[in-house]
């Protein structure tokens, strides 16, 4: 299979599991406590930036649904491409998880003051918590499968 159409391919599997993810814990992924588990795939990004494209597209298609519409569709997308970046770029897994939870905090709680009138503080810190969480298990799982050639060698680093 030509590369170009392999790369697009699984961003496109990677955009849908993100999406299905989301919509499918929908009740713990949206307003201002969030406990989104498909942010685990934000580390695929860690290990190869050609996975960025996916997981942005998959966070724009999980946000279609989303309680905050509009809003939600732009500023929770450009939180993940800004965290996808960043975690490209940071070389420890721990510290770019810190820095994804920071990022969406910051932005997905100011989208939450801007959008619903939620105090900002206590907006960004509970989905601070709940992005640090899930990235910190994401890692976690992460560094589990490093150990694992084959897992590596197959899906991650090709």
């Amino acid at each position: 299979m030509n590369n170009g159409v392999k790369e697009v391919a699984i961003n496109a599997m990677i955009a849908c599991v993100y999406a299905a993810l989301t919509i499918a814990c929908s009740s713990i992924a949206y307003g201002g406590i969030q406990f989104r588990i498909s942010e685990i795939l934000i580390f695929l990004a860690f290990y190869n930036k050609k996975y960025i494209p996916g997981l942005i597209i998959g966070c724009f298609l999980a946000n279609l649904p989303s309680p905050l519409g509009l809003a939600d569709m732009c500023f929770g997308t450009l939180a993940t491409a800004i965290t996808c970046l960043g975690v490209y770029k940071i070389k420890n897994i721990y510290i770019a998880g810190l820095f994804g939870a920071i990022v969406n905090g910051l932005i997905v709680g100011a989208e939450l003051y801007f959008v619903l009138n939620l105090p900002f503080v206590i907006n960004a810190f509970y989905v601070f918590i709940g992005e640090f969480a899930v990235l910190m298990i994401g890692a976690y799982l992460f560094r589990t499968l490093e150990k694992k050639e084959v897992f590596m060698k197959k899906f991650i680093l090709e």
